[in-house]
């Protein structure tokens, strides 16, 4: 087995191999393949860059734990950088980064904001969500705009200090500059400029791209609203959501020059949170009750629990999950399968780094496999399989994974992640609490291949019934 040179172009590896270059850049899905060839460690080249990819478990822990500072910095996204500017959570970097991410955990960490925790919040939304499940008077539906809204709600209710109605017209405003901009980011037209960047300068008004400027101004406009609104009612003393917090921080550190704590980075975090916080949790719902609907067994183990731990006359709380590991196995589970960022976001290294005998050059892009970290045939027997046992001991109880990495791993992990637990495990439990799933065909017809948009895996579109219980 030959391992491929980390600094050897695509080109000159297919004519080695012959292996289609043009097959490497446009069809990630294949890493696994070329993996089987060239080992853990090996590059392709976007356009004239090189990007070196890790493949396995082993690599990305090497990479983004054990070497988590050296490889922290994030990956190349030039569409995106013209817009955000080095501002922001996701793609920032230096003491830009560090600070933002570092306020934005220590905030969203904070239950205790104003009166409210945020598992109120999401326990609010939850209740909401059903309510709207209910209008479905039982009969079929397509859950995507519904399993939007939910998730959404939650971060402007963090944001904002308030939730808004699933019909409230600034609010699906909202929802769909965001949806627009996730469709716009996983475009070919956007990845061909990523990988050429030269063209943006030629093509700077293309439709994807202005689309993209307009919709981020527009959310952008919409914070400095809210901000002006927050400024002339707020209290140091008891801060009512995430907008307040940053102004506080603003406030305390108006005599510092170098401050990270400015109006513009206030709209491109809250635009972060906004991007990464709500099509993520809404997809993973969405995906999620397709796997419960095709294994209806599944479905009725997790309502034995719910009768017996939660019972129908109370709402579920955080608390519950520590004594309900089969639900908690089947939120893992969830996740694991549907695999839904394959290569994460790209990351790229800060300084010279000598990784398992290769010299990878400061600033080299890398993008780190989490398929095949998720879908580790040794970890998880038959990975192909959607089956809760891969988190679930001998007796039963919940088995934790070092190779869970669905959240990727690492000082780049999802600052959402802690959030995003909680809305998954509280809008399902109280779904499932509430409704019986019904499928409009025979479950064994039902498709759960993952339909790939650009970066990420999607269920593809289906219907069904909640059934009040």
């Amino acid at each position: 087995m030959i391992k491929a040179d980390p600094l050897k172009t695509t080109r000159e590896v297919a004519e080695e191999r012959n292996i289609d270059h043009t097959t490497v850049i446009w069809h990630l899905k294949q890493i696994g393949k070329l993996s089987k060839v060239y080992g853990p460690v090996f590059t392709v080249y976007f356009g004239m860059k090189p990007t070196v990819v890790l493949h396995g478990y082993e690599a990305v822990k090497e990479a983004l734990i054990d070497l988590g500072e050296e490889f922290s910095r994030r990956g190349s996204f030039p569409v995106i950088e013209r817009n955000v500017k080095g501002h922001g959570i996701v793609f920032s970097n230096g003491k830009t980064w560090k600070e933002t991410r570092r306020f934005s955990l220590m905030t969203l960490r904070n239950f205790g904001m104003g009166k409210r925790s945020i598992e109120d919040r999401v326990q609010e939304e939850a209740r909401c969500l059903v309510e709207e499940l209910r209008k479905t008077n039982g009969l079929p539906c397509d859950p995507t705009f519904i399993l939007g809204c939910a998730p959404c709600n939650v971060i402007c209710s963090i944001i904002f200090q308030n939730r808004f109605d699933y019909k409230d017209q600034t609010f699906l405003n909202l929802m769909k500059t965001i949806n627009e901009n996730i469709k716009i980011l996983g475009s070919p037209w956007i990845q061909v400029l990523n990988i050429f960047p030269v063209l943006l300068d030629f093509f700077p008004w293309s439709y994807s791209y202005k689309k993209l400027y307009t919709n981020t101004a527009y959310v952008k406009n919409y914070v400095l609203e809210k901000t002006r609104e927050h400024q002339a009612s707020l209290d140091i003393n008891n801060p009512r959501d995430f907008i307040d917090c940053f102004l506080i921080k603003m406030e305390q550190e108006k005599h510092n020059h170098q401050s990270e704590y400015t109006f513009e980075n206030l709209t491109i975090t809250v635009s972060d949170l906004f991007g990464a916080g709500t099509e993520t949790t809404s997809t993973t719902l969405r995906y999620g009750l397709l796997l419960l609907l095709k294994h209806p067994e599944v479905t009725a183990k997790i309502q034995e629990e719910i009768d017996r731990v939660i019972g129908r006359h109370r709402s579920p709380c955080m608390q519950d999950r520590t004594h309900m590991p089969y639900m908690d196995a089947v939120l893992h589970e969830i996740q694991r399968y549907i695999d839904l960022a394959p290569m994460s976001v790209p990351h790229a290294v800060n300084c010279d780094v000598k990784f398992r005998n290769y010299l990878i050059p400061k600033g080299t892009d890398i993008l780190t496999s989490l398929t095949s970290v998720l879908h580790d045939d040794k970890e998880f027997p038959n990975p192909e399989v959607f089956d809760p046992g891969h988190f679930l001991d001998e007796n039963g109880n919940f088995r934790k994974s070092d190779y869970f990495m669905a959240f990727s791993a690492g000082k780049r992990v999802c600052v959402g992640e802690g959030l995003a637990r909680m809305e998954l495990f509280l809008f399902l439990t109280t779904i499932l609490q509430t409704f019986t799933l019904k499928s409009v065909v025979d479950p064994k017809d039902l498709d759960t291949t993952p339909a790939v948009t650009g970066i990420a895996n999607v269920p593809p579109p289906y219907q069904l019934c909640f059934i009040p219980v």
